[in-house]
This record gives structure tokens, C-alpha cells and sequence, in this order.
């Protein structure tokens, strides 16, 4: 009996204990208060510093020293027209166009280094070039278009419309001297030739283009001297650096031809004929597609010198370059090919160091 009271309260005690454990609250740690949240801040605007133009130093209106150009007649007219939207878009300084001839523009700009520009239509020769190495320039063809070369008569001309390169070497080394020499189907009447002077460029390239080929030196080959000597000594030709005057000489006589740069064929086309030679007329298609047989390149020459020391001109040839597709169909000639162009703009860019 003890035992089995003993047992009843060890199970009592126990029991107790239990409920005891299971009243007790429970012991919790204090909890730690909530860390403040830093307010997230607005990223701050990235300033962007305003790039410079590199090319604004060569805007017309940020330069207005003086400008001389001068050289080939037949240049001329795209050069003047260049210089004229120059001055409209803000240059305040003078661009002096002298229209003398390819030679004398060279003899000004290699010996007498009087110009900052030479106009031309041919390419400089290596004499020339040494000529201006000699003062000290070291000069940068540019293309800046493409010149055919219109072969005219007047528009009163009833009997005249092509004739071979062969026909005007007859005619402009004289051994021709009426039309019916030329052709048994043209008129007896005695040829009236005009020219440009030895000074131009137009009268250097019709010369080795036309006239040497039909005279051969003691190889065989064409002889440029003796075809240029033919065509000064011709009794009768009139010659002139002004193509103006050329125009006004053929333009008199339903009898006379000449050839100058076409821009000064299309100024008078309404008094003027241009004609075809070895069956093409000269026109965009027969020039770009190179089957005019008078085609030539136009050129503007400088030194990276002169650009470096007068931004003046370097702005003028940017600007020339920049803008001369847009304006030399309205001239009257016909744009460069884009390599020629992009060929001018590069050496432009080497020589101003952009």
C-alpha cells in the first residue's frame, strides 16, 4: 500500500511540474528597433559639355582678311560665283578673281608669289612646280570640276555641225583656210579662227590634244612646239585672254570658229552654235561618260603654308569645295567625279591638319 501511495504522488508531483512548465511565459529577447532608411537621392543630371565645331573656325562670317586668286579664264566664271556666295553667307573681307590665263596665274603664284590661289585649266607642269619650290611653296591640286571644251561657230551658220579632231587641225594650223578645204560641201569662203592666247590653258590643251597629233617630231611623236607655233603664226586668227571677246568675234561672222570653256558657250547659246566633234556633242552624258573628246579636268592650286598662315583662304577653299556641285551645272560646266572630289577635300583636310 505505501508503495502504491508513494506512486500516486510521484505521478501528482510530476504532473504538477508540468503544469507548471507549460503555464510559465515564455522569456523573449527585446527587439531591436528597425535601422532608419537612408531617403534615396535623385541621380545628378550629367552635364554635357557643348562639343566645338572644328569647322566653325571656317565659317565665312568668322574670318575677313583679304583673298587673291587668280589664273585661267576659262576657271574664272565658277570662281567668281564661289566668291560671291562667300561674301553673301558673312565674309566681310575681298576675294580678288583675276581672270589672266592658266600660265600668267601660275607666273604669279610659283615665281612672283603674289596670289593665294591659282586658277587652271590644266595641270600644273613640272617647271612651274620648281618654279615654286624655288620661293618656298610647295602647291596642292585641287579638282574642283570638269571643263568640255565647246568648239563654236555662229548660230547664223547654216553649213556646219561636226567636224573630226583631223578637219580642226586643218583649220586651226591654217592648212586650211576656206571651208570647202575643210569639206568640198561647205561654202568657198575664207575661216575666221579665234583663239584663246598662249597664256591660257584652254589654248595649252587644244594645242596637244588637236593640233600635235597632227604634227610628228623626228621620233614620230606629236610635237606640241610645232602645233602651238602653227596655230600663233596663222595669218589672220585673232587671239585674246578675254573669252568674251572671243565670243563677240564669232558671233560676227557666220564664217568664223573659236573654242573656249563651255560655261562661255552656254552664257550665249542663243548666238552661238556648238559643234559636235567626231560625232559627239559635248553635254553631262558625253562628258561623264567620257566619250566627248574635249573634256578636261578644272583646278584650283594653294599651299598648306598659305591655309596654315591665312585661314582666310583655307576657309574659302572649304567652303569652295563645300558647295561647288550646286552651282556649277548653273556656271555651265559639269561636276568633278566624286573620287576627284573627295580626293580635293582630303588633300584639304591634310593640309589644315583636320
Amino acid at each position: 500500500m505505501f508503495k502504491t501511495v508513494r506512486s500516486v504522488l510521484f505521478v501528482v508531483v510530476a504532473m504538477s511540474l508540468l503544469l507548471a512548465a507549460c503555464g510559465a511565459p515564455a522569456t523573449q529577447s527585446p527587439t531591436a528597433a528597425p535601422a532608419p532608411v537612408e531617403p534615396t537621392k535623385a541621380p545628378e543630371p550629367t552635364v554635357v559639355a557643348p562639343t566645338e565645331d572644328p569647322m566653325a573656325m571656317y565659317a565665312p562670317d568668322a574670318i575677313s582678311s583679304d583673298i587673291i586668286t587668280a589664273g585661267s579664264s576659262t576657271v574664272f566664271p565658277l570662281s567668281e560665283r564661289m566668291a560671291e556666295l562667300f561674301q553673301q553667307e558673312g565674309y566681310t573681307g575681298n576675294v580678288t578673281v583675276d581672270s589672266i590665263g592658266s600660265s600668267a596665274g601660275f607666273e604669279r603664284f610659283c615665281k612672283a608669289g603674289e596670289t593665294d590661289i591659282s586658277n587652271a585649266s590644266r595641270g600644273i607642269k613640272d617647271s612651274e612646280v620648281e618654279d615654286c619650290k624655288a620661293i618656298g611653296r610647295e602647291p596642292i591640286e585641287i579638282r574642283v570640276g570638269t571643263d568640255a571644251l565647246a568648239v563654236v561657230v555662229s548660230a547664223d551658220n547654216d553649213f556646219v555641225t561636226d567636224l573630226t579632231k583631223e578637219q580642226l587641225a586643218l583649220i586651226f594650223s591654217g592648212e586650211a583656210k576656206t571651208w570647202d578645204q575643210v569639206d568640198p560641201a561647205f561654202p568657198a569662203e575664207a575661216i575666221g579662227v579665234y583663239s584663246p592666247g598662249a597664256d591660257s590653258g584652254t589654248f595649252d590643251y587644244f594645242v596637244e590634244d588637236i593640233l600635235a597629233p597632227h604634227f610628228k617630231n623626228a621620233e614620230g611623236k606629236a610635237d606640241k612646239d610645232a602645233g602651238g607655233a602653227a596655230l600663233l603664226g596663222l595669218e589672220g586668227a585673232q587671239f585674246s585672254e578675254d573669252d568674251n571677246v572671243l565670243v563677240q568675234g564669232v558671233v560676227g561672222s557666220p564664217y568664223a570658229i573659236g573654242y573656249f570653256g563651255y560655261a562661255y558657250y552656254a552664257e550665249n547659246a542663243d548666238t552661238l552654235k556648238a559643234l559636235s566633234v567626231e560625232g559627239v556633242a559635248p553635254s553631262q552624258e558625253s562628258v561623264d561618260q567620257a566619250t566627248y573628246p574635249l573634256a578636261r579636268p578644272l583646278f584650283i592650286y594653294t599651299t598648306a603654308k598659305i591655309m596654315q598662315e591665312k585661314p582666310q583662304v583655307a576657309a574659302f577653299i572649304y567652303f569652295y569645295l563645300s558647295n561647288v556641285n550646286d552651282n556649277i551645272v548653273d556656271v555651265g560646266y559639269f561636276p568633278a567625279p566624286a573620287a576627284d572630289l573627295q580626293g580635293a577635300m582630303d588633300a584639304w583636310m591634310s593640309a589644315t591638319g583636320n
